[in-house]
């Protein structure tokens, strides 16, 4: 079988691979990505983009079934091409799959079609069905194969009734009853979508919170609003699944609930299966191959990034990570992944969006610190625009007025977390903050207003 030899070549064309890729190839590596399905992996494919096209169409559904009056429409027979929604969402995913082979062809990378797999230290071999169709030779290897939804035991997915995002993604219909098991950032933005176009959905939770890893004043202001959608919320209970003819029969504590499908969220696992790391002593653990702090493997040229490695599943940090990694391949590196100034954002509405430390870690840490706090409810952009739910809360260190957590719940707050990121990156503190001048009227005037809260000297409040 012929070969031919790569500087780089990197199983999976998703956010970590692509990008990586690029990068590579703009320092003058040779490269080749192995992808046996679309471009952009899940997140471009079933995952952040075409989800966002959903969401924003559930925004659209909100507005229209129940606040229509206020904004001066009127209509009779409002209906839904609830087939048209799903499509739309499909188009634009394949529009920007379309952007990224444009960007392959651009940058001379090659596109291999098949599943990769090594078979030799230096060698991938790739086709589909089990048949190898060619096999390539590298001198440095990315593992970016990404992840998977994670069934429950004893709970596996049928597609039908015990559904996954993919299934929730393209439903042929809209169920009547949803039961969503993990309030986890898939858990609320399926919720959220689903209940804007008339479902009757109830999220059941095993930790004492929705969004269980994001700071617990918010978490409280999502559930008031979930509640006020009547989104049904149940935390701090494992749930018990039982298929009926009809549909599902789901127990949570002393709650039974009937209804036609089970979407489960319960987190990911990593793509780590038949990729020849038993036999090469690439070292895994509970769905995951392990990395050191820039990404290697116990193989001396092989480094695995995204969510097969497990660290932080999130698109962003993927493609930041397969930057550094490919930089570090080239021998330009001059900066690490800073897991300190990752955002995390949740996309319904009201979105959530945070970085660092929650007040409850600073407690736990001993931190002296002062937070500043700053409502939407009277600020100007978000009353104009009907959009006044939620806050911003900022942490910053006492002494030195470093950032050490931000923490947004609102309408655009997984933009203004963008501004978070860029102070703690590039180390301002609260007092250089105050002194930024903000445009109004715009959403991200309440990050500075709650810095000026945490000096004491808020001016609209």
């Amino acid at each position: 079988m012929a070969t031919k030899s790569y500087d780089v070549v990197i199983l999976g064309g998703g956010p970590g691979g692509y990008v990586a890729a690029i990068r590579a190839a703009q320092l003058g590596l040779k490269t080749a990505v192995v992808e046996k399905d679309n471009l952009g992996g899940i997140c471009l494919n079933w995952g952040c983009i075409p989800t966002k096209a959903l969401l924003k169409n559930a925004e659209l559904a909100w507005i229209a079934r129940h606040e229509a009056a206020e904004w001066g429409m009127e209509y009779d027979n409002l209906r839904f091409d609830f087939g048209r929604v799903i499509q739309r969402s499909r188009d634009v995913s394949a529009r920007i799959v379309k952007g990224v082979e444009f960007l392959m062809k651009k940058n001379k990378i090659d596109v291999l079609r098949g599943r990769g797999r090594m078979t030799a230290k230096d060698t991938v071999e790739y086709g589909e069905d089990g048949k190898a169709a060619g096999a390539v030779k590298f001198k440095n290897l990315i593992l970016a194969t990404g992840g998977r939804p994670r069934s429950l035991p004893g709970l596996d997915f049928d597609g039908k009734k015990i559904i996954s995002y993919f299934e929730a993604m393209v439903p042929k219909k809209l169920p009547k009853k949803l039961v969503i098991i993990g309030g986890g950032a898939i858990g609320c933005e399926f919720a959220y979508f689903y209940n804007a176009f008339g479902t009757e959905v109830t999220i059941i939770e095993l930790l004492d919170s929705l969004l269980p890893m994001e700071d617990k004043e918010c978490t409280k202001e999502l559930r008031r609003s979930f509640k006020k959608k009547k989104i049904n919320v149940i935390t701090g209970t494992a749930a018990d699944v039982k298929k009926t003819k009809t549909g599902v029969q789901v127990t949570a504590g002393a709650k039974t609930i009937e209804a036609d499908q089970v979407l489960l969220a319960v987190g990911i696992t990593g793509n780590v299966d038949d990729l020849g790391l038993d036999d090469f002593g690439i070292a895994y653990e509970k769905g995951f191959i392990k990395t050191d702090e820039r990404d290697r493997t116990s193989a001396e040229n092989v480094r695995a990034i995204g969510d097969v490695n497990g660290k932080v599943l999130l698109a962003h940090v993927a493609s930041h990570q397969g930057v550094v990694v490919a930089e570090d391949l080239a021998g330009g590196a001059h900066h690490l992944v800073d897991y300190d100034a990752i955002p995390s954002c949740t996309y319904c509405q009201p979105q959530v969006a945070s970085l660092g430390l929650t007040e409850a870690a600073c407690q736990e840490k001993g931190l002296d610190v002062k937070i500043g706090r700053y409502q939407f409810r009277p600020h100007g952009k978000a009353v104009a625009t009907g959009e006044n739910e939620g806050f911003v809360k900022l942490i910053y260190g006492a002494k030195y007025g470093e950032l050490l957590g931000a923490h947004i719940v609102g309408h655009e707050a997984t933009e203004m977390i963008a501004e978070a990121v860029a102070a703690k990156s590039s180390d301002a503190t609260m007092h250089s903050l105050a002194t930024a001048m903000h445009a109004h009227p715009t959403m991200a005037e309440a990050f500075h207003e709650a810095t000026l809260d945490a000096l004491g000297r808020a001016i609209h409040l």
